[in-house]
């Protein structure tokens, strides 16, 4: 859809942007939210938060909007250099883009990207959240976090994408970049 590397970089953005507060929230919340309220015995995951004095990245807490931001660049970074560019070129493998329905085109877009960032940034999840603060760093507890995250992750991040992120992302850019898009009777 985006038709040059500034529209490139602004749907990567546009994506990044929702996609980073839905995964800080699905991670605090659904993921460690009952670990979270359970260590400190407080009743609301924000209030755990506050109470631990923030998330624990390398080990020491700091504030949730200092995740996002942290997830973001790390996201958009990622998307930029690696998501984008190669899931295009695996989808292009598996379909002609001149001969294929343009829905199932981007259906295979999105798939091919979360296949690449779901890994990657779990991958830097497990890093940056490691408990550093209660154990000495082992290559296999970075290794079984990792794939443990994975496995939370992907089913929401496939889904997500799929039917919720990527609709209201193309939508809001097609609104915002006016494309003259007919509309089929």
């Amino acid at each position: 859809m985006p038709r040059n590397q500034f529209e490139r970089m602004m749907f990567a953005l546009m994506t990044v942007l929702v996609t980073v507060h839905a995964y800080v929230f699905y991670s605090l919340y659904v993921v460690n939210g009952a670990t979270f309220t359970g260590a400190t015995g407080e009743a609301h995951v924000l209030d755990s938060i506050r109470v631990m004095g923030g998330v624990a990245v390398f080990g020491k807490p700091i504030p949730i909007w200092a995740v996002i931001l942290i997830e973001f660049v790390l996201a958009y970074g990622l998307e930029i250099l690696v998501g984008s560019p190669c899931s295009f070129k695996l989808a292009c493998k598996m379909f002609d883009i001149k001969n294929t329905n343009p829905v199932i085109f981007e259906t295979a877009i999105i798939c091919a990207t979360v296949s690449i960032m779901c890994p990657a940034m779990s991958f830097l999840a497990a890093i940056l959240y490691y408990p550093y603060q209660y154990m000495d760093f082992n290559i296999f507890t970075l290794l079984a976090n990792w794939l443990k995250l994975i496995c939370y992750n992907l089913p929401f991040a496939f889904f997500s994408q799929l039917f919720f992120i990527q609709p209201l992302i193309r939508t809001c850019f097609k609104a915002i970049f006016r494309r003259n898009v007919p509309v089929e009777a």
